[in-house]
């Protein structure tokens, strides 16, 4: 049973990625903030956005990287390190190509699967036993169109699907925390 105790969401940082695709980590993050009513504050020597909850009756970290995507292991180490927690004790948002839009898998494990985010992450913690919250953004079709898909802003109607997703996988969230992942599988992967 796997605890959760530092959840964080990938994107990139700036106004001018905040509505892009790629940042659906972060908009599950902020929504995770908004609800509980907490404050994400800058911290220089995590390199990140933290902000403290208690979810489940335990404390768990929230963070956005500052870095770039490409550069999001430093902040999850340097947090994860900092505070002692494990690998398997960390959960982390990302969009997902290979999955539609409007769908949200929860998985542990796994490669990166060219996300540049999480490839930071596995080098970054020296393993890959951490819990991913996989968002569907769908595929463009091309792997030549990937860089431009994910750095696009959505549709307004896939951007209100998405949001319908993170809304989903964020009232699990408490499950999650709590050690109950399959529970929360067998929920989240039925839609």
């Amino acid at each position: 049973m796997d605890k959760i105790k530092l959840i964080v969401g990938l994107g990139n940082p700036g106004s001018k990625y905040a509505q892009t695709r790629h940042n659906a980590g972060f908009w599950f993050v902020d929504r995770l903030a908004a609800e509980h009513h907490a404050q994400l504050r800058t911290e220089s020597r995590f390199q990140a956005e933290v902000a403290k909850l208690v979810i489940a009756g335990q404390d768990c970290w929230l963070l956005k990287p500052a870095t770039f995507m490409n550069h999001s292991g430093r902040a999850v180490s340097a947090l994860a390190n900092y505070y002692r927690i494990g690998t398997e004790q960390i959960l982390v948002a990302h969009d997902e190509l290979d999955l539609p839009v409007g769908a949200v898998r929860l998985k542990k494990d796994g490669g990166h699967g060219g996300h540049n985010g999480l490839r930071d992450i596995i080098a970054a913690l020296g393993g890959s036993g951490f819990w991913r919250l996989r968002i569907g953004i769908d595929h463009p079709g091309h792997r030549d169109q990937v860089i431009d898909y994910v750095l696009d802003k959505p549709s307004k109607a896939d951007q209100e699907r998405i949001e319908a997703t993170i809304n989903s996988a964020a009232a699990e969230i408490k499950a999650i925390c709590n050690g109950e992942q399959q529970m929360v599988m067998n929920r989240l992967h039925r839609g």
